[in-house]
């Protein structure tokens, strides 16, 4: 990025109070409808078996998914062209998922007899196991494009029914026929264990795959109720594979481990997670379960557990400044290349300490251990836990180093650190940390903005979170005006925006995490025709930050319904009054395989189609567009649009050139003009000889 760029990571984590002012001009995804996979099919005519499935004439004599019917851990798929741009980054998320929990992995189809075909057909839905028919299609039509819709149909695919056709199911809901629509009656039957295997797994209201309880009503009340009141509103949920989701797949597949998982401590054994400490630094990481000084509970617990939660604990207010603690992980063995490490971090110490991550390597070429740093982690707020998320690329098996160093300045504390997760999955852009989130919700306050952050492409963009409107929590997703606008593309391409409410359970395998993706497509317009995802500047309205600065605020797009107030409480999304927000904004224009030119642009924006290299700016003088060119000390660019580079060097080559040029050329005229002056001297003695003989001549 040019230097004029406002880094992400300088951006205040305060929210933004729009209390009191206008609503922003906000839109629904799916025009604001809140359908389950049954209710985008029902909406839809569809008359499927239990709503979802496509059964074949085998199984519809015999419900049971033998060996025939499985798949090979790693299955083979193709994402057909009818897809949208949006499903299609949903897919490859939802195969991450599977990859994070399971030895269940997916790869493109290269031939392979049998294979899955996504689609965009009418509605959600899929046959269950594998029908040995080559190409058997699953469809993600439209409104299916969320992450666990996807994983929901997928596990049908692998194997699985619907969670309430298991054999006991009465013993844990009660159907209330009168409020089904008549003829889908047989939607609810359920089926002995010769006909589906529960696998010695019990019945689970939070399944991905149970029904949610206003399936196929013919009105607004539940045709579900769950004997235990608490899960009314847990059964359907559509966040991620339950515990017993992941069992049961693993169960089946006779999966030993996860394909992407690496480690997760929370310190809770002895053991320490086979961690060890340095004999070359100066103090030591020690395990406690609460410090005087802070914290007073571990992250994992929070205190609700007596007689558990521990965490690791480096006392710099023991040492020198300078001093260090080192911890090291076990032995780990990377398969992709890249990495995400999580961990929480509470600062007790000095407002100078600070934690440098380092990774050991162990390869043929580097015997000695190669200790590379990756991050160093400064400025750390005191008095609470803090997530932090750094980003590895290791190939060979490495150790990952946590290094505590002691600060200046007085420290009555130290560092501590909880809840480490390693994954080779992909870290988040952005963390939003929300602190005393209770207060907020259903208050005066609860509606707010994020601070501005800034994707990976330079677009700024903030978040709204309305938690005034309960029981639904909504977000939305809106461009702001930003540093880099003069560069970008408008309307903005294809960046896909995937937001998640982080579920804060330690072990990252056992998160329900949920999650929800929008895809700016520059296509897209309002009633008026004016593009939705064009320049702030243009269609956004003028707002100002708390310290004064003006800017412009594009229309939001997101989900009014993004989580439920039950949802919230369900899993560990709020732990010590603390919310986590995650937030990537990714360019997945390479999925698009329409490949259509852009919208045309206004005439009158001759910025926009005026493009400037090497990260020039364009700048209209005289009602012309212009480059205004970037320069450094000895370098700069010039030219119509900044196309040539020019430095200090290429100067001084060029003047020396041109000085030698010179002196040549100077040479050889002097060379020239001695020749011919001596050539004519040597004529001159006979002239001379002449003209004097006649001049006596005539002298006489």
């Amino acid at each position: 990025m040019a230097s004029w760029y406002l880094p992400w990571f300088l951006c205040s984590a305060a929210l933004l109070l729009v209390s009191g002012l206008p609503t922003p001009e906000i839109f629904d995804v799916d025009n604001g409808l809140d359908r389950d996979i049954f209710d985008i099919n029902e909406d839809l005519g569809l008359d499927l078996f239990e709503g979802d499935i496509i059964l074949d004439e085998i199984q519809e004599k015999n419900a049971i998914v033998g060996e025939r019917y499985r798949w090979p851990h790693t299955i083979p798929y193709v994402l057909d062209d009818s897809l949208e741009l949006n499903a299609r980054g949903v897919i490859l998320k939802a195969f991450e998922r599977y990859r994070l929990k399971s030895c269940i992995d997916f790869k493109p189809w290269s031939g392979e007899p049998n294979y899955i075909s996504v689609f965009k057909g009418n509605g959600c839905w899929s046959s269950v196991g594998k029908q040995l028919t080559g190409k058997q299609q699953l469809s993600i039509g439209e409104g299916c494009d969320r992450i666990a819709t996807v994983q929901h149909e997928f596990l049908h695919a692998l194997g699985f029914w619907h969670e309430q056709s298991r054999s006991d199911r009465n013993d844990y809901v009660s159907i209330i026929w009168n409020r089904i629509i008549s003829g889908k009656e047989r939607n609810f039957d359920f089926y002995d264990d010769q006909v589906i295997d529960s696998m010695n797994v019990p019945y689970d209201y939070s399944s991905v795959m149970h029904y949610s309880k206003t399936a196929f009503g013919n009105g607004s009340e539940p045709t579900i109720v769950t004997r235990v009141p608490d899960f009314m509103d847990v059964i359907g949920q559509r966040m991620d594979f339950s515990d017993s989701d992941v069992l049961k797949l693993n169960q089946l597949y006779n999966c030993s481990s996860s394909l992407s998982f690496m480690e997760s401590c929370d310190f809770e054994l002895g053991n320490v997670c086979g961690m060890i400490q340095s004999s070359a630094d100066s103090a030591d990481w020690q395990r406690f379960s609460q410090v005087s000084e802070g914290p007073e509970s571990d992250h994992s617990n929070m205190g609700r557990c007596r007689g558990s939660g521990f965490f690791m604990h480096f006392n710099s207010s023991s040492v020198n400044e300078g001093a260090t603690a080192v911890l090291e992980s076990r032995i780990l063995y990377p398969k992709r290349g890249f990495q995400c490490l999580e961990f929480f971090l509470y600062n007790s110490g000095s407002k100078d300490d600070q934690l440098s991550i380092y990774v050991r390597e162990y390869s043929v070429a580097h015997v000695s251990r190669t200790l590379t740093l990756v991050e160093q982690i400064k400025d750390i707020p005191s008095g609470s836990w803090q997530l932090y998320y750094v980003t590895l690329n290791v190939t060979s098996k490495f150790r990952v180093v946590f290094e505590g160093v002691r600060g200046a300045g007085a420290s009555l504390g130290g560092l501590s650190i909880d809840d480490i997760n390693l994954s080779e999955t992909r870290c988040p852009h952005h963390v939003w940390h929300i602190r005393n989130f209770t207060q907020l919700i259903g208050s005066p306050n609860g509606s707010f903005f994020s601070p501005p952050f800034y994707s990976s492409k330079g677009y700024a963009f903030q978040i709204y979170l309305n938690l005034y409107s309960l029981p639904k929590i909504g977000m939305y997703f809106h461009l702001i005006s930003g540093a880099n606008d003069d560069q970008l593309e408008w309307p903005c391409p294809w960046q896909q925006v995937t937001m998640t409410v982080l579920d804060q359970t330690p072990d990252i395998r056992q998160r329900m995490s949920n999650q929800q993706s929008l895809t700016t497509d520059p296509f897209l317009t309002i009633d008026n025709g004016t593009y939705f995802w064009d320049r702030p500047s243009k269609v956004g309205a003028q707002v100002i930050f708390p310290n004064g600065t003006q800017f412009q605020r594009g229309r939001g797009r997101g989900f009014h319904n993004f989580l439920t107030q039950e949802m919230l409480k369900s899993r560990d999304f709020i732990k010590g009054d603390d919310v986590y927000i995650l937030l990537t904004v990714e360019d997945i224009s390479h999925l698009n395989t329409q490949n259509d030119p852009l919208p045309t642009l206004d005439v009158n924006d001759l910025c926009t189609s005026f493009r400037c290299e090497n990260d020039g700016i364009c700048i209209l003088q005289n009602g012309k567009a212009e480059c205004r060119c970037r320069s450094g000390d000895d370098w700069w660019y010039m030219g119509e649009r900044c196309e040539k580079r020019g430095s200090a060097r290429d100067t001084i080559v060029i003047a020396t050139s041109s000085t030698a040029a010179v002196f040549a050329l100077m040479l050889t005229i002097t060379l020239v003009s001695v020749y011919y002056t001596r050539k004519k001297y040597r004529k001159e003695p006979s002239s001379r000889t002449v003209n004097t003989t006649m001049e006596n001549q005539y002298a006489l």
